[in-house]
């Protein structure tokens, strides 16, 4: 049980990358509050969890009902990725916000990032989901398959404590350097979203 814990736990750390999505947290979320901050990595880990639940107990039943392939989540969380990077790379996401605080002077409002694109498709995306019902169906009666939830929440629970560290980390760096370091993940951020719509094409023509 150790060894499949383990490997669970690495394929997971692998596929959601805690160390990956901190930095990125923190440049969506650059406008907000410490305890907006706070709320929406909470917020963002618990929508993770209960997607991943829903599709470990549930995955392979309900795409067959919908008729949704893997290679189908991969195309289009590709494709939400990629908007989101383009936004980072060309901060278009700043600018609709210093408008958003012109026009709402008095209440202003926060964008909240914990559901989308943090939940999905950054956490809990297509490589997750695909992850998840990969393992689920390896495992072999219920001591198996809670190992494999176990090692999942210790990943989430490892994310959660990245995406809070995230921010008072970046605010240390300065605002020139966080610009840098947010047109950079937006490259990077692109060329992930483009593999996932590479993977999902070629899964689904293979």
């Amino acid at each position: 049980m150790i060894e499949l814990f383990v490997s669970a736990f690495i394929t997971f750390f692998v596929v959601i990358d805690p160390p990956g999505c901190a930095p990125i947290y923190a440049s969506l979320t650059g406008g907000a509050a410490p305890a907006q901050r706070r709320a929406m990595a909470v917020r963002a880990i618990i929508v993770s969890l209960a997607i991943l639940l829903v599709f470990a107990v549930f995955g392979e039943d309900l795409l067959s009902a919908l008729g949704i392939s893997l290679a189908a989540f991969r195309i289009a969380g590709g494709i939400m990725l990629f908007l989101i990077a383009l936004e980072m790379v060309f901060e278009k996401r700043q600018t609709r916000r210093e408008d958003r605080a012109e026009r709402i002077i008095d209440t202003p409002e926060v964008e909240d990032v914990s559901v989308f694109p943090m939940a999905l498709p950054m956490i809990a995306g297509p490589g997750s989901i695909a992850t998840v019902m990969l393992l689920m169906a390896r495992s072999n009666g219920l001591e198996e398959t809670l190992v494999v939830l176990g090692a999942m929440l210790a990943v989430l629970l490892l994310t959660l404590f990245a995406l809070l560290a995230a921010g008072p980390i970046m605010r240390v760096l300065g605002a020139k350097i966080e610009a840098v370091i947010t047109r950079l993940l937006g490259v990077l951020l692109a060329a992930l979203a483009t593999q996932f719509v590479i993977d999902g094409l070629r899964a689904s023509f293979a």
